[in-house]
């Protein structure tokens, strides 16, 4: 279990998490939502380990996080930022192999696992400089999936993405966590703002505003109306059956 107890959290001595708590489970995906300027990277900050809390602790299966040596956090929890940086031009098979440092040793099933989980076989010996931004994307999350984390860690991961890669790159995340619905899988922890794919695919959704949590529980109550108003300010319905939802929206 990943979880937040009575965290705050602050970026440039300004909070941006109050008081959150959560306890979130493997085997499941779970999204975190909110308008711009919510606390959403800051959130998914704390619970990777790279923000250290003003207040609170994050646990990881009844430790807390900070405590533990940063190797057991790194082989415990993948973590994919919002705009990643690349230092060397390196290839994209040997890129996606960095991935295994936290365990020091090749993993070539797990590198061949995550090139394959996002089509990247034919781009496997292209330098990263030459790739389009969706396909420097799906590199670099391949990376994370390379480590074999019990958590995957996201902050936007479809927002490069075209529609067939987003569509592929949820149902492996869904592999990852139900595997094959019987539970028991990693946790997948996703920033978005696609409340539609929110409420279709995830387990479980977490709405911030003003760094306070005021929704979390399954996506047809969590993403409700009433909520969306409250978070958004817009007036909004769902249309469609489950898992099969749009989302209409317009001002309040």
């Amino acid at each position: 279990m990943l979880a937040a107890e009575n965290l705050t959290l602050t970026r440039g001595g300004k909070p941006v998490v109050a008081s959150l708590s959560a306890a979130l489970t493997p085997g499941t995906i779970t999204a975190i939502v909110g308008p711009n300027g919510a606390g959403k990277s800051s959130l998914l900050l704390g619970l990777a380990g790279l923000l250290d809390p003003a207040a609170g602790s994050v646990m990881l299966d009844g430790q807390a996080l900070a405590a533990l040596p940063p190797r057991t956090r790194a082989q415990a929890i993948g973590y994919l930022p919002q705009t990643p940086d690349i230092a060397w031009d390196v290839a994209v098979e040997n890129l996606v192999a960095l991935g295994r440092l936290p365990w020091r040793d090749r993993g070539t099933a797990a590198v061949e696992a995550a090139l394959g989980a996002l089509t990247l076989e034919p781009l496997r010996n292209r330098p990263v400089s030459q790739l389009s931004g969706g396909e420097r994307a799906r590199v670099l999350l391949a990376r994370v999936l390379a480590g074999e984390p019990r958590w995957i860690l996201a902050d936007e991961p479809l927002a490069a993405l075209d529609l067939a890669h987003q569509l592929s790159l949820i149902a492996h995340f869904k592999a990852c966590a139900h595997v094959e619905q019987g539970g028991g899988g990693q946790g997948v922890v996703v920033v978005l703002h696609d409340l539609a794919i929110a409420m279709n695919h995830a387990d479980r959704v977490l709405v911030l505003k003003d760094g306070r949590l005021i929704a979390d529980g399954p996506p047809e109550t969590a993403l409700a109306a009433d909520v969306i108003a409250q978070g958004w300010g817009v007036a909004a319905r769902w249309l469609g059956d489950a898992g099969e939802r749009a989302l209409v929206a317009g001002k309040v």
